[in-house]
């Protein structure tokens, strides 16, 4: 349950399958701006992470653990209902079922959730550690994944299936 005075932060990282200027990510790279803005207008949305504003590059210049193709997306939103109404009621929900043309699976959870104060903006390093959490300890009010909301309900029919996120 969503704490009084908090928004819901998600961390969501992959690995490209090849460098961003590889033609077989370009579909990809090419819609970063268009989704990322998308999510920017929809009600609900707080923040982003953002890069460094470079047309068609997203946040891909925040690599992780120095690999510049395991690339992350991390925002924060009003509330789950917010958030699900973004992934899966607009066409970012296209670009979601298509992820394994363009990333790797990773083996382990790759998206994380958790409760902060409204006005906090998460670093990427307390993103990382919330989904080191999430994967060392399960699900838990420090670290949660779409299965540990009760609120969350688009994700039931929507969301990835279990190979891809093990």
């Amino acid at each position: 349950m969503q704490p009084d005075g908090y928004h819901l932060a998600e961390l969501n990282i992959g690995r490209l399958l090849a460098p961003t200027d590889d033609p077989r990510v370009a579909d990809f790279m090419a819609n970063l701006d268009r989704i990322n803005g998308l999510g920017k207008r929809m009600p609900g949305f707080v923040w982003m992470m953002e890069g460094s504003g470079e047309p068609g590059t997203g946040n891909t210049e925040n690599a992780i653990e120095g690999d510049p193709q395991l690339v992350s997306n991390l925002t924060v939103w009003e509330d789950v209902t917010s958030l699900e109404r973004f992934v899966w009621g607009t066409v970012h929900k296209q670009f979601y079922e298509r992820r394994a043309e363009w990333f790797e699976l990773l083996g382990k959870m790759h998206f994380v959730m958790w409760w902060v104060p409204a006005g906090h903006e998460p670093t990427l390093d307390e993103a990382l550690d919330r989904l080191d959490h999430l994967n060392a300890q399960g699900a838990s009010e420090h670290a949660f994944d779409w299965a540990y909301l009760a609120d969350a309900k688009m994700w039931r029919s929507h969301g990835c299936m279990p190979v891809a996120a093990e």
